[in-house]
């Protein structure tokens, strides 16, 4: 079976969505040799590289963002010519916008089911903003058209993928007809815990010893909350000062924003742009005390299920889809979406045995959130669909 991912949100800085095709990928080299794989994303020139059993496809496209990188994809001719080249037997659309549309044209016109990955529920992060200048009447006026337009696109694939049941749900109750729940996982072998496999990352990093290390990992963007984070970090430092440090890995629109919080407290933050390579990543995540998840807008959270498998508790503002995947003590957690509440969770949750919180998360999420089983059941799911 050929299987063929169809994204924009997919740039050479990007994460979730990049890391859940990568491990399809590896998935695919290792545990399904009669399958390949096919990638067509925006990039900065036309160029099709292959690499064993999985070839991905660059279509040259205008960047919308410098910061994260990402590219729209308006070249939708190129697009169908590859899937004519290809044939895949499923094409896996992982955007509600063009890309999305042109996925159902061309799967239609050349007899290939296509299935939807809702990994973002957009509505609610525009949403915010309309609420916020314009009222409630133009809140519902523009939900009830997300909803009308999300039902008119995702009820035309064979399948519309969730990484959350109550996201399921959601998206059921507004009448899509055809959603399955499918969890995302972790590389259990590279995000697990190594005993005192933290100090010397911490040393590199210029961390004092005393200090409670916490770690965000994820864009500097709006609906990831960060603006929250960089707050509640400025109280924290306020009323405890010289007992936490940030770590801040990532990039996006809010840079600006990081950069005033960073020249305001010296020493008491450091700032990667970008970290691309999971071992790094995963030594990252063990040097840390307490991984800070601001969002409440998260479909899954891989990051905050990457840190917990790597023996670090995460803190964050409870309601979110995320909550179910949380497997350290959430007692702590933020009540309301404010820099003060955050800030008093942060202290709160480091008054507590973390190591031992952490310990206890990271044996569930090994069990539970492992790739292969995640790609195992996805699977079962595309030769589904292809046999109809």
């Amino acid at each position: 079976m050929k299987i063929c991912d169809l994204t924009q949100f997919y740039s050479p800085v990007s994460g979730g969505v990049k890391r859940y095709v990568s491990e399809k990928v590896r998935y695919i080299n290792d545990n399904s040799p009669a399958d390949e794989h096919v990638l067509i994303i925006p990039g900065e020139r036309d160029e099709a590289i292959a690499n064993g059993r999985a070839k991905t496809y660059t279509i040259k496209s205008p960047l919308i963002s410098r910061t994260s990188r990402y590219r729209a994809l308006l070249r939708l001719g190129a697009v169908e010519r590859i899937l004519e080249t290809e044939k895949p037997d499923v094409i896996e659309s992982g955007d509600p916008y063009q890309m999305a549309w042109k996925a159902i044209a061309s799967g239609a016109a050349l007899g290939i089911p296509v299935i939807g990955f809702y990994h973002s529920h957009f509505p609610e992060a525009y949403l915010r903003s309309v609420a916020k200048f314009f009222g409630k009447t133009a809140t519902e006026f523009t939900m009830d058209l997300a909803r009308r337009y999300i039902c008119n696109l995702y009820n035309r694939f064979a399948r519309t993928l969730v990484p959350s049941p109550a996201l399921g749900a959601v998206l059921q109750e507004w009448g899509v007809a055809n959603v399955e729940n499918i969890d995302l996982g972790v590389n259990t072998a590279i995000f697990s815990p190594v005993p005192d496999d933290g100090a010397a990352t911490r040393t590199e990093l210029g961390v004092a010893p005393d200090r409670v290390l916490l770690l965000y990992i994820g864009r500097l963007a709006h609906e990831k909350n960060t603006r929250t984070l960089f707050e509640a970090f400025h109280l924290l430092n306020q009323t405890s000062p010289q007992r936490f440090h940030l770590l801040i890995v990532g990039d996006g629109t809010q840079r600006a924003e990081l950069q005033s919080a960073i020249n305001n407290l010296q020493s008491a933050m450091t700032w990667l742009p970008y970290c691309g390579d999971s071992q790094k990543l995963a030594q990252l995540y063990r040097a840390a005390d307490l991984f800070v998840h601001p969002g409440v807008q998260e479909t899954f959270g891989l990051v905050a299920l990457e840190s917990q498998a790597c023996g670090t508790p995460v803190i964050g503002i409870r309601g979110s889809y995320m909550d179910r995947i949380i497997y350290s003590d959430q007692t702590h957690w933020a009540r309301e979406n404010s820099a003060p509440a955050l800030a008093q969770a942060i202290a709160d949750a480091s008054d507590h045995d973390l190591k031992k919180s952490g310990a206890t998360a990271s044996r569930r999420v090994t069990r539970l959130y492992s790739w292969t089983q995640v790609f195992d059941r996805l699977f079962a799911i595309y030769r589904e669909v292809a046999t109809g």
